[in-house]
């Protein structure tokens, strides 16, 4: 059971230090908490020193990454788990179940919600009128290639490459003029959704917390993933000639148009990603609660330390949140909520940047590096104030209970 569930909370994006800290609360409910628990990105080893001779259990954790609504469903079953010690029998076949449950939206609806998310990024990171249908067909483009991708192993290979290089091609023949002038705001939000935004923040809270292993790892693939994206982005520019991706545009929307982006970056993560039923307003709420957090760490502290600000108020919201009858499980609403602080987006036009010899790459590599320390730093922190807050209001209630 533990074994099962550990692979399911690494496959829903949780750090590794989170998952063993999970399954070792869990193992203590059902009176063995002596297990020792060693939790690594792609491995869970489970040992009873208490067995004669004692016994290890090894579990692969080559899950696929799971939907939203799945990570929700163990999330509550975990809690269930706890509060009833369902047989461990009986959750390892409900994990079964929830992991062959087929998704709620079909292969049109994921469509529709990849372009929106491009849409909605698009309005969040560089909002301009001209560039909003380039957005939405780069954005059905790329999904596509996802999507597809998904069920075609030889292409899940070569994804990122092949997608920004179409990406890139494709936005330079069609609208060569706005290309040549920012290039790489054209493309960046049609492959936000393979940014690997949340892996350098989840491999720097691993590291955080001590788990170098894990989190070199992860911060290595993190890394090796941006590199894969940024060169086919440097093969498009290659093929279509256009040798200066600076960054910036024309005349920009107004400050609603960020906003706007978040309602569309909410319902296409609603519908990509599928999230539980009744969701939607729980998810926005995560996506404006750390934007809002950002733009107001951006004042107090610059924009490289934002996402710290962002975190430190977002995290604590979202498990205050969570309290409330029918809204979603922590997990849900975090993992919507570090897509809008994207350190991944800016690592990735930094590294392009440096790869065709722009100024000013490299200084964009040093502020990414620094915004993923500092989101990671304040997700512990928050992290740290929700879970004693939680602990005195447990210990509070019970005491008048009694």
């Amino acid at each position: 059971m533990l074994g099962m569930l550990g692979r399911m909370l690494l496959a829903g994006s949780q750090p590794t230090n989170e998952v063993a800290a999970s399954l070792r609360s869990l193992a203590g409910t059902y009176g063995n908490s002596e297990l020792r628990i060693i939790t690594l990105p792609t491995l869970v080893l489970i040992e009873d020193p208490l067995a004669v001779p004692a016994n290890t259990s090894v579990f692969d954790a080559d899950q696929p990454a799971l939907r939203l609504d799945q990570v929700d469903a163990i999330e509550r079953l975990m809690h269930r788990a706890a509060e009833t010690q369902l047989a461990p029998a009986a959750v390892s076949e409900e994990v079964a179940q929830i992991i062959r449950t087929p998704p709620r939206f079909g292969f049109w609806a994921s469509l529709s919600g990849h372009v929106l998310l491009t849409v909605g990024f698009g309005l969040v990171l560089s909002p301009t009128l001209p560039a909003l249908p380039i957005y939405a067909a780069l954005g059905l483009l790329v999904g596509l290639l996802v999507l597809l991708g998904s069920r075609v192993r030889t292409l899940a290979l070569v994804l990122p490459v092949v997608a920004a290089f179409i990406a890139t091609a494709i936005a330079g023949l069609i609208a060569p003029e706005l290309a040549s002038q920012s290039m790489l705001s054209l493309v960046t939000p049609a492959i936000a959704s393979m940014l690997p935004g949340l892996t350098l923040t989840i491999a720097t809270v691993e590291l955080t917390n001590g788990q170098i292993i894990a989190g070199a790892s992860r911060l290595l693939y993190g890394f090796a993933t941006l590199s894969l994206l940024a060169f086919g982005l440097y093969m498009g520019i290659v093929v279509t000639g256009i040798a200066t991706p600076h960054t910036a545009t024309g005349d920009r929307l107004g400050a609603w148009a960020p906003w706007v982006g978040i309602v569309f970056v909410a319902v296409g993560y609603y519908l990509y990603s599928v999230a539980p039923k009744g969701s939607l307003i729980w998810i926005l709420f995560a996506l404006s609660v750390a934007y809002a957090g950002q733009l107001l760490g951006h004042l107090l502290l610059g924009a490289t330390l934002s996402g710290l600000v962002g975190a430190l108020i977002a995290v604590p919201a979202i498990y205050l949140a969570s309290h409330i009858p029918r809204a979603p499980q922590p997990a849900v609403m975090l993992t919507c909520a570090y897509w809008m602080m994207v350190p991944g987006t800016l690592g990735f036009i930094g590294l392009t940047e440096t790869v065709v010899g722009t100024a000013g790459g490299g200084n964009a590599l040093l502020q990414t590096i620094g915004g993923i320390f500092a989101i990671a730093i304040g997700m512990v922190i928050g992290t740290g104030i929700s879970r004693d807050t939680g602990a005195v209001a447990r210990a509070w209630h019970g005491g008048r209970i009694r």
